[in-house]
């Protein structure tokens, strides 16, 4: 089978494997992170680099080849290069206060270095709570302008979300509050995730919308309409508090939908057959062959990496190949049932 595609990580928290504990409610499970993480700049220490490598080698093991990164400091680039791991880099910004785009022009050397090094970099706001509108646009700009011009945004992930939008209140308004960074002119949407950010032009047919555990069918539709991407992380979801994604839903709908893990803070490995597993679990009426193209053709196709995600003359030779027991009758459902590392091989 074609090599499977992690279309969300966050190669960078590697090193937080098994520090931050489940949560409840979201807010709660943020709080615990970074009274982890400690340095709210997402800098890292160097004892915090090593963890990367291991988690890509980790993710290469489970057949995983090439990955939709979040990044705040780009630390992962180095990294995925050295163990030739594809995908995509996503500088994700973040700033509630930001009233223009001067923090793009502040990180630009950041992503020039990186690309220069060979990798493909593009731009990633963080979420509604945490990202201004001006900052927003300024992002969608730049993406509109860049090379690689896909973007990615962690959308509809918690009820607490949800509500700031609606309503302007709840857990994040008092949280930004707490840390200094609410501002009194925030005009509140008082509208869904989805609509904030399509009035604003924000979605295209090359965003990468995850998660979306909040989304009914009405905002699955307007994406389906757009064109883009659904990223359904559901271990993570469960380990965060905000609840199952509605994967049927998901499919229902029509809307292109790929896999990730998330980060090793808030699952437990980076291999995207446990993730299958999981969905499988959630989605029982979707065909199994829906699923696996989620983990493969779906997710390269969102990435814009064409050559690979399918078997097919012309396309690199990333193939993956799963020891199948005498008893199998259907290889596609035993796909799903959760494969280990020692059950697979890379085909050379």
């Amino acid at each position: 089978m074609p090599g499977l595609v992690n279309a969300h990580t966050h190669l960078e928290l590697s090193w937080m494997r098994g520090r931050v504990p489940p949560a409840p409610k979201f807010t709660d499970w943020v709080k615990r992170l970074f009274a982890v993480r400690g340095r709210p700049d997402g800098a890292l220490s160097p004892e915090h680099i090593a963890p990367i490598g291991d988690a890509i080698a980790e993710a290469q093991r489970a057949g995983t080849v090439a990955v939709g990164d979040i990044s705040n400091s780009l630390r992962a680039v180095e990294p995925m290069l050295a163990a030739k791991l594809d995908g995509v880099v996503f500088h994700e910004l973040l700033g509630f206060r930001e009233r223009d785009g001067a923090l793009l022009a502040a990180t630009q050397a950041l992503r020039t270095a990186a690309a220069k090094r060979g990798a493909r970099v593009s731009l990633a706001p963080h979420a509604p709570y945490s990202t201004s509108p001006e900052l927003f646009d300024a992002i969608r700009a730049a993406v509109n302008d860049s090379a690689c011009n896909i973007m990615s945004v962690h959308l509809g992930e918690s009820p607490e979300e949800v509500e700031l939008l609606e309503t302007g209140t709840g857990p994040w308004r008092r949280m930004l509050e707490m840390i200094g960074a609410w501002r009194d002119d925030w005009e509140v949407p008082r509208c869904d995730p989805v609509s904030y950010l399509d009035r604003r032009g924000v979605i295209d047919a090359h965003t990468l919308v995850v998660h979306g555990v909040q989304f009914d069918g009405r905002a699955l539709s307007r994406l389906a309409e757009i064109g883009a991407t659904v990223v359904t992380c559901p271990r993570s979801n469960r380990w965060v508090g905000v609840g199952d994604p509605p994967i049927e839903r998901f499919y229902r709908s029509g809307v292109n939908v790929a896999v990730g893990t998330d980060s090793l803070a808030s699952v437990e490995d980076l291999n995207l057959f446990s993730e299958l597993k999981t969905m499988r679990g959630l989605a029982p009426g979707v065909p199994a062959h829906a699923i696996l193209e989620s983990a493969t053709a779906n997710g390269a196709r969102a990435l814009g990496l064409g050559d690979l995600g399918t078997l097919a003359p012309g396309k690199r030779a990333a193939i993956v190949s799963v020891a199948l027991p005498p008893s199998v009758d259907n290889v596609e459902e035993f796909l799903l049932s959760g494969i280990v590392p020692s059950q697979m091989a890379w085909v050379a």
